[in-house]
């Protein structure tokens, strides 16, 4: 089952990074589809299966057919690329890449003082349901919101000019 966790862990970053330099948005979206689905498997590791079951279905699934259905709507042409090749251009990749590296080291410390990996606790539904419709209810809420948000950012950004409100 380790062994599973670090090429599922491997996968999702090696996709993210290739989220990070296509400059084909499309191409872009299908290898965060692919680091999404890593994570979910990360997850189902760890003992989650619940949460690999979200992570596929609602972020997989739902919202990346959201972002095709937005970056469609905005059918943005060659210009993009040219401006998105310019900015993957050199001495734009130094602090990225120096936070990252901060990250990594914060990572290899915490795994270096870690004995070893106790079995996780098993998380039902209910549990789940009623932590997120509890406690948890403004963030639920505020999440809904920020969705909402930039679904009509994405509608009034593809809007055709002199369009008019039918």
């Amino acid at each position: 089952m380790m062994l599973l966790f670090y090429l599922a862990a491997f996968v999702a970053v090696i996709a993210t990074v290739c989220v990070i330099v296509q400059t084909n948005i499309v191409h872009a979206l299908i290898y965060l589809i692919l680091s999404l689905l890593a994570v979910a498997v990360i997850f189902y590791t760890l003992g989650a299966p619940l949460a690999a079951m979200l992570e596929a279905i609602v972020y997989a699934g739902a919202i990346m057919v959201l972002f095709l259905f937005v970056i469609m709507m905005l059918n943005l042409g060659q210009n993009t690329r040219e401006q998105e090749r310019a900015w993957l251009a050199g001495r734009g990749w130094i602090l990225p890449a120096l936070l990252a590296a901060v990250l990594l080291a914060q990572l290899l410390y915490v795994l270096s003082g870690v004995e070893g990996m106790s079995a996780p606790e098993q998380v039902g539904v209910m549990a789940v349901g009623a932590r997120l419709f509890g406690p948890y209810v403004l963030a639920v809420e505020l999440a809904s919101i920020l969705l909402l948000a930039g679904l009509i950012s994405a509608y009034h950004l593809a809007r055709k000019p002199g369009a008019e409100d039918e």
